[in-house]
């Protein structure tokens, strides 16, 4: 098992950056991808971005290419989301991921973290 818990979520003015972190415990989190999922008010919960388990290969949706970067840190059991030039349309609960490798889909994860909120006001 891995349990996962997802910080640093908050009310940002548009323009503006948070950084997500997701904290894991139990089993070895380097063995596992990593991957940030997003679901929106009354929307499916959407792919956002991933990173395999030692970080070399990372994939992100088109619609935040450019302005968020995923990051993990090994050694703290730690995958980050670095979220700059926030949008309203990026208002959404957060969720941290892990699975055995990259997906697109959230069916493709073993794991799920509780979720963050991120609100930006325009």
């Amino acid at each position: 098992q891995v349990q996962l818990v997802e910080s640093g979520g908050g009310l940002v003015q548009a323009g503006g950056s948070l950084r997500l972190s997701c904290a894991a415990s139990g089993r070895t989190f380097s063995n596992y991808a990593g991957g940030w999922f997003r679901q929106p008010p009354g929307k499916e919960r959407e792919f956002v971005a991933a990173i395999s388990w030692i970080g070399y290969t990372t994939q992100y949706a088109d619609s935040v290419k450019g302005r968020f970067t995923i990051s993990r840190d090994n050694a703290k059991n730690t995958v980050y989301l670095q979220m700059n030039t926030l949008e309203p349309e990026d208002t959404a609960v957060y969720y941290c991921a892990a699975g055995s490798t990259i997906y697109y889909a959230p069916s493709g994860y073993d794991y799920w973290g509780q979720g963050t909120q991120v609100t930006v006001s325009s």
